[in-house]
C-alpha cells in the first residue's frame, strides 16, 4: 500500500499547498494513505516561529476528510521541532486528535545548517553537536517517529557518526517503543540516498528496529508520494516493515 506520512501544507510557514490539492494528486498516484504533518517550530530564530495554528489546521482537515475520506485514508499530524526543549507545548498539543507526531531536530541552539554555519563548522563538528540533541530528544520522547534522523546531510551532503552513539540513540528510541521514518526529500535535493540511508537503517535494524514510516516531506503537491518505491525497496532489502499511525497507535500495512 502506497503511503505518505510526512506532508506540509499552508499551515506550515514554508508551504502554500492546500490539503485538497494533495488529496487530488494522491488519488491520481494511487496513494492510499496520507498524513498532513505541519511544522510546529518554537525556536525564536526560526522564521516559522509560532506560525502553526491547530484550530485553523483542524478546520481545514475536517473539511477535506469529510469530502474525500471515503476515497482514501487521510490522517492528521504535526512535525514538532526539538521536542526535548518544548515538552510542555508538545504535551498540550498532544491533547488534540492527532493520528501521528513526528519529532525532529532542525536547530542546535541558534544554529541551523545553513551556508553561514557550514562555513564555520565542518560536517564532523556539526554532527557531533547534532547527535547529542537527537539523543536528548529521544530520551524526552512524546512523539511517535523520529524524523529524518540524519537531517544535516541534506545541507552538508555528507554524514558523520560514531556507531556506538547511534546505537545508544536507537536503543533508547526502541525502549520507548518509538520508530524512525524514511524521508525521501534528500533525493529531490540531488543526494544519492534517503534520510537515513542504508547504513543507518541497517544499524537501526541491528538494534532491533523493525518498523518505519515513509514520508516525502512534500511542501508542494507535485511531490506527494515522491520516491516511495525507492524507500520501499530499501526498507524491504533490510527486512523493515511499513507502518502508519491512527490515533497515535501503530498499524502495520502491506507494501
Amino acid at each position: 500500500m502506497k503511503t505518505d506520512y510526512h506532508i506540509h501544507t499552508e499551515f506550515s510557514c514554508d508551504s502554500e499547498a492546500k490539503m485538497e490539492q494533495y488529496v487530488k494528486r494522491a488519488l491520481e498516484r494511487d496513494i492510499r494513505m496520507l498524513c498532513f504533518t505541519d511544522h510546529v517550530d518554537l525556536n525564536p530564530d526560526d522564521y516559522g516561529y509560532n506560525y502553526y495554528n491547530p484550530e485553523k489546521y483542524f478546520e481545514a482537515f475536517r473539511k477535506v476528510k469529510e469530502q474525500y475520506g471515503e476515497q482514501l485514508t487521510i490522517c492528521s499530524g504535526i512535525e514538532f521541532g526539538e521536542p526535548h526543549l518544548y515538552a510542555d507545548t508538545l504535551k498540550r498539543l498532544s491533547a488534540y486528535s492527532y493520528d501521528f507526531i513526528i519529532g525532529s531536530i532542525h536547530w542546535i541552539g541558534n544554529m541551523f545548517p545553513c551556508q553561514k554555519v557550514r562555513e564555520q563548522y565542518s560536517a564532523k563538528e556539526f554532527y557531533t553537536l547534532y547527535w547529542k540533541e537527537v539523543l536528548s530528544t529521544v530520551k524526552q520522547g512524546g512523539f511517535d517517529a523520529l524524523g529524518h534522523i540524519d537531517f544535516p546531510k541534506r545541507y552538508y551532503g555528507e554524514i558523520y557518526y560514531v556507531e556506538s552513539e547511534l546505537r545508544e540513540i536507537f536503543n533508547r528510541l526502541l525502549d520507548k517503543d518509538r520508530i524512525i521514518e524514511i524521508n525521501t526529500s534528500s533525493l529531490r535535493k540531488g543526494h544519492s540516498e534517503t534520510m537515513p540511508g542504508k547504513d543507518l537503517l541497517q544499524i537501526y535494524a541491528d538494534c532491533g528496529g523493525r518498523y518505519v514510516t515513509i514520508g516525502s516531506d512534500a511542501h508542494v503537491e507535485q511531490d506527494v508520494g515522491a520516491d516511495y518505491e525507492t524507500a520501499k525497496m530499501l526498507a524491504e532489502g533490510i527486512g523493515l516493515r511499513q507502518v502508519v499511525y491512527r490515533e497515535r497507535k501503530r498499524v502495520e500495512v502491506e507494501w
